[in-house]
């Protein structure tokens, strides 16, 4: 038996106006400027969100009553096509941690610009980026290069699968910092995304 998806109601201004017919994509909200505070938004505007897991942690704390267990799960969202974000939660059961971290994924979810910055390739097509993108979060430090078609994402594992979900599928990078820290290398990679929607100066 199929469960049926409980119909949405907006809760924020911006909710209201999805449901309405006002805004009917993802670069009029940005344009605005306004937060995204229910990921059915993303569901609405968005069709063909992928997820992918990036790390699943126990993480302990000490209380009066002893040692108390919950997981961190860091999820990354994605339609192959230009859009990514992620997001964390934490929880005591797996399965509703991970649709936690997805939904907050969803609210974070940002527009990247796509395009073909390598001077061996020149094809003019969105495989890669345009220009080079440095981007960090605490101690990690990426920086992200244009590569020409067929190079394949060169990156580590957690920015290889953000970049993918990203539409990216040509590009060079480095690292710097603790990139074993699955969540400051999502966050690093995500910064560094940020900045393909700016200029190059």
């Amino acid at each position: 038996m199929v469960e049926e998806k409980e119909e949405w109601k907006p809760r924020t201004k911006l909710g209201k106006m999805v449901e309405s017919g006002e805004i009917t994509n993802m670069e009029q909200i940005y344009e605005k400027g306004l937060p995204i505070l229910e990921h059915e938004i993303v569901d609405r505007l968005v069709p063909n969100i992928k997820e992918e897991v990036l790390s699943v942690k126990m993480v302990q704390r000490t209380t009066d009553s002893g040692r108390k267990g919950s997981f961190l799960i860091v999820v990354a969202v994605g339609n192959e096509d230009g859009y990514v974000g992620v997001g964390t939660a934490k929880g005591q059961e797996v399965r509703p941690t991970i649709e936690k971290a997805v939904r907050q994924a969803k609210k974070n979810l940002i527009h990247i610009r796509r395009g073909c910055g390598s001077w061996q390739c020149g094809c003019d097509e969105e495989h890669s980026i345009p220009f080079k993108i440095k981007g960090a979060c605490s101690s990690v430090k990426v920086e992200f290069l244009p590569a020409p078609k067929g190079t394949g994402i060169v990156a580590g594992e957690t920015a290889k699968k953000v970049l993918k979900l990203a539409g990216i599928k040509d590009i060079w990078s480095k690292t710097n910092g603790k990139t074993d820290t699955t969540i400051n290398f999502a966050k690093a990679t995500i910064d560094a995304l940020k900045k393909t929607r700016k200029m190059k100066e």
